[in-house]
């Protein structure tokens, strides 16, 4: 039986563990931590529960949505999705670019204007995030929503970035439904969630529940060194261990400087792989109905936070009865915005945005307040990526270690898609176990 040992215990990983045991495979999984999940965890506190993040499931893969189903015991809600938008004082629904009616008239002129003349004008080569935009949508538009957006997100300009990891999530409209979305407040939604899916009891991290298992755990181990050609592991609590194969879910520039002799090249290029930090800042109210949306998407920069999301309306267990929960994203960036102080140093400020926009009354009484921090939060797709990232599969390709999930695939992925890679990186690594037998 081939020792595989799988690095991270998030949706990756447990894709790569699933897939080795219906191999008859139990590989050893380490990490960090002293619990499993990595992203994917959930923290229980006071009653409260919340995620690493906004986790909700709305994969259309059938089997996907079966595997998450059975891990809770088919114990999940099923909800129509509900996203809206926070722009100087105005809450449009999501996305903007089809629900407009409501904004300030001069806007909505201008943006159409823009919106046609770009329709008319001869076709703009697109280098970059921006120039799709402006394609897209006009320079108006593009210039008051998504550039904007993309600035407190992905921290970066829109000039700065790639169109590599768009796919479905932004929609290009048509005229028709522009002025639709215009002058009636009633237009249709249109957007790649429509339902989703979330565990009853737990939070988010249940659906891992009956992958956790099919490997063999080992918390609080934290990798210090990898020495590929002994097929070693290293960990800071002295423990050595080999691997006849390694799946790796860890961020490519931690897993890039453990490698013993990893070229000078290499971890050039897994340093310019940028991504950014998030500070996640909890609220417990007591009140409930703190919002009609799910997750609202925020533009003005004199808020802190870029994204909320509202963890008691995904379950009525993820808070006592009676209570609300909003969990703030505040965005940082080792490349272009670097965080300094703690994360706690957040909680003030962002309970203060949050009664500036309403959404905490003045009677209201904060029980609950949390901050953590995500070192990786969302990967950034500048202009250095691709090379970069070639760079560094490259060489990891060469020594036979296979990668997955968000930071080792370094994308833009979904749960689904990130239990997928894991499933594909451990059917690469059988692939190559199988290749030196023969």
């Amino acid at each position: 039986m081939p020792d595989i040992a799988i690095l991270g215990s998030g949706m990756g990983g447990f894709g790569a563990a699933y897939r080795l045991h219906a191999e008859g495979i139990t590989p050893v999984m380490y990490d960090k931590n002293a619990y499993h999940g990595g992203h994917t965890a959930s923290f229980k506190d006071g009653g409260f529960i919340f995620d690493q993040g906004p986790h909700i499931s709305f994969t259309k893969d059938r089997r996907i949505q079966d595997l998450f189903a059975d891990s809770v015991d088919q114990m999940y809600e099923t909800m129509q999705v509900n996203l809206n938008n926070y722009w100087r004082g105005y809450w449009p629904q999501h996305p903007v670019q089809l629900h407009m009616h409501g904004l300030p008239e001069d806007v909505i002129v201008k943006a159409i204007t823009d919106f046609v003349e770009e329709r008319q004008a001869p076709e703009r080569p697109i280098r970059n995030y921006a120039d799709w935009l402006l394609a897209s949508f006009g320079q108006t538009f593009a210039e008051l929503f998504p550039m904007q957006y993309t600035r407190k997100y992905h921290l970066t300009t829109a000039e700065n970035m790639s169109t590599d990891w768009l796919g479905p999530r932004i929609y290009r409209p048509s005229l028709e439904e522009v002025l639709r979305g215009a002058i009636s407040p009633s237009a249709p939604t249109v957007h790649y969630i429509t339902h989703f899916r979330y565990p009853r009891e737990g939070g988010f991290m249940s659906y891992l529940k009956k992958f956790v298992p099919l490997g063999n755990m080992k918390l609080n181990h934290e990798l210090v060194a990898i020495d590929p050609r002994k097929r070693q592991l290293r960990f800071s609590n002295g423990v050595v261990a080999n691997y006849d194969a390694l799946v790796s879910s860890l961020p490519l520039p931690e897993l890039i400087r453990m490698i013993q002799g990893a070229p000078r090249d290499v971890c050039d290029a897994a340093q310019r792989l940028a991504c950014s930090t998030c500070v996640l800042v909890n609220v417990g109210v007591n009140r409930d109905d703190l919002s009609k949306s799910h997750m609202t998407y925020i533009y003005d920069d004199d808020l802190c936070f870029t994204r909320l999301n509202f963890p008691h309306m995904f379950s009525p267990n993820n808070a006592p009865a009676g209570f609300g929960t909003i969990q703030a994203e505040v965005y940082f960036s080792d490349k272009y915005k670097p965080l300094t102080g703690s994360p706690e140093d957040w909680i003030e400020p962002v309970i203060r945005d949050l009664r500036r926009m309403g959404l905490i009354r003045e009677e209201d009484q904060v029980v609950f307040r949390d901050a953590r921090l995500l070192r990786y939060a969302n990967i950034i797709f500048d202009l250095e990526r691709a090379d970069a990232l070639k760079t560094v599969h490259g060489y990891l390709d060469d020594l036979g270690i296979a990668y997955c999930g968000r930071y080792g695939d370094w994308g833009y992925m979904w749960t689904d898609e990130s239990f997928k890679s894991g499933e594909l990186a451990a059917q690469k690594a059988l692939a190559a176990l199988a290749a030196c037998a023969a």
